[in-house]
């Protein structure tokens, strides 16, 4: 097996071949004045199973881009069978046709995605699984929580509440409690489709004197943390912390959620981020080895 690390995940990629005991042929990237570029592999991978890692986060347009070459390219160049690793996918939360003559971006990615070639798809804690039965290609999903539940149990906060921010993500807390075993709860929250605006609903939650994690998937503008964060600092709750598996952290986000009173704000290195990180290289390399 071969390991090919994409530009946006070089560090996540060569920790998955070192589980693996894996080579790596890396990529090669030369950009021209207009702004393209040409990629090229640095050593022969015909006849070879492949592995590309490459996430698709900030800047999206150009991360999806090199993905889609790097896949083409394998298996243009002979590639036995090619992996793609995505553990951030972009346009995941455009999955359906919220308004009226709406693009559903992730179905034209997923489409792209398999028109190069590709034999199986992996990602982690995607933003709704429906996404996956649109692919027509084994795929697999990985949860990054119960990784990140333990490191909240190992560094001494075994017994925490896990929250979820809304319902929908219910089962992200569910799966901390299993780690964590200090109980789970959620809150309701609502969209405004055309403003993106949101409101959290308050909720009284059995949390006074107590650690609480609050669990998302994904950490974007931070809005909905923060004012879970705040809500629970008001009912008592002794630490709280916010963790994700893709801590995108857009903007003034991380300044956002550790002014509301979070201790810590802890993701994944499934995108490169300047918050305290778990790797997923240990999962993924797993999941790939079965």
């Amino acid at each position: 097996m071969i390991v090919i690390p994409g530009p946006a995940s070089l560090s996540l990629a060569k920790k998955i071949a070192e589980n693996l005991n894996a080579r790596t042929v890396n990529v090669n990237i030369k950009t021209f004045p207009d702004g393209e570029y040409a990629l090229c592999f640095d050593d022969d991978i015909a006849d070879k199973e492949v592995v590309v890692v490459q996430s698709t986060g900030p800047p999206q347009d150009m991360n999806v881009i090199q993905l889609l070459l790097m896949l083409d390219a394998a298996k243009d160049l002979g590639a036995k069978k090619v992996t793609v690793v995505v553990p951030y996918l972009a346009f995941a939360r455009q999955d359906k046709r919220f308004l009226q003559r709406a693009a559903v971006s992730v179905e034209t990615l997923v489409k792209l995605i398999e028109t190069c070639g590709v034999e199986r798809f992996l990602t982690v804690n995607i933003h709704s699984e429906n996404i996956l039965k649109k692919f027509k290609i084994p795929t697999v999903n990985l949860s990054a929580i119960p990784l990140l539940a333990e490191h909240f149990s190992s560094g001494g906060f075994s017994g925490a509440f896990s929250l979820a921010p809304d319902k929908g993500a219910v089962r992200l807390a569910e799966e901390a409690n299993k780690v964590l075993g200090g109980g789970f709860g959620w809150l309701h929250k609502e969209r405004d489709r055309y403003t993106g605006e949101i409101q959290v609903e308050e909720k009284s939650l059995n949390v006074k004197g107590k650690n609480v994690v609050v669990f998302d998937d994904i950490i974007s503008t931070g809005g909905t943390i923060a004012r879970a964060i705040k809500m629970l600092k008001s009912q008592g709750a002794r630490k709280v912390f916010a963790a994700c598996a893709h801590p995108l952290l857009v903007g003034e986000a991380k300044t956002k959620i550790m002014d509301s009173g979070a201790e810590e704000i802890v993701g994944t290195d499934s995108l490169v981020s300047s918050v305290r990180t778990v790797s997923l290289a240990p999962l993924i390399a797993e999941a790939l080895s079965r």
